[in-house]
């Protein structure tokens, strides 16, 4: 039997205003807390890259699509420091939020359907990580697979001052063994954000040491 998830819901000042359920929060359009963080690899002078998981394709929302590292809902009561779970479940990943890096917070909204609201306070982290893509225990029934994406690619792609880029990483087989790929991607391939969201992503990416 399914848990039913209950989140703190808010008023657009960020005032907390009671709870309800994950699926009024999105029904109604009420507003409510995630917590999302990019995996980095790199260095400064040699470029950074983002980690990107690929949806899987039974999501309800952006099925396939490149998304956030590790991204999902906080709880009713919860914390930013509670979405360390995220990397656990979805990625494999044993991190202490000492390790993050916050990079602030970003309120935003959109509607994915007629019925599908969505209103967030986003909780956006970085985390420094070089495994290998083989490495990475992902939640094969929520991830399809894991791409190392240029930042600055993906940046340029973001700005429209290309169509395509080139990105790696594996897909899973049918027997959950790691398949190595590359892919030409279009901006359209990826979960949407705003502008907004991608200048913090990026300001924070170019004060990372």
């Amino acid at each position: 039997m399914a848990v039913t998830e209950v989140l703190d819901v808010f008023n657009e000042k960020k005032d907390w205003i009671g709870t309800a359920t994950r699926g009024e929060v999105h029904r109604e359009g009420l507003w409510h807390q995630v917590f999302h963080c990019w995996v980095v690899s790199g260095s400064r002078e040699e470029g950074w890259k983002l980690l990107f998981q690929l949806r899987h394709p039974g999501k309800e929302t952006f099925p396939d699509k490149l998304d956030t590292s590790s991204a999902g809902h906080l709880l009713a009561g919860e914390t930013p420091e509670d979405g360390l779970r995220e990397l656990e479940e979805e990625l494999g990943l044993s991190a202490r939020y000492e390790d993050l890096i916050y990079c602030g917070m970003h309120q935003e909204e959109y509607r994915i359907s007629e019925h599908y609201m969505d209103r967030e306070f986003t909780h956006v982290h970085l985390y420094r990580c070089d495994q290998r893509l083989e490495d990475y225990r992902v939640q094969q029934s929520e991830v399809s697979g894991v791409f190392w994406v240029e930042a600055e690619d993906f940046r340029e792609l973001v700005q429209g001052k290309t169509g395509l880029i080139a990105i790696k990483g594996i897909t899973y087989d049918e027997h959950h063994h790691p398949v190595h790929e590359q892919r030409q991607v279009a901006l359209s391939d990826y979960t949407d954000n705003t502008e907004t969201y991608y200048e913090l992503l990026f300001r924070a990416l170019g004060e990372l040491e």
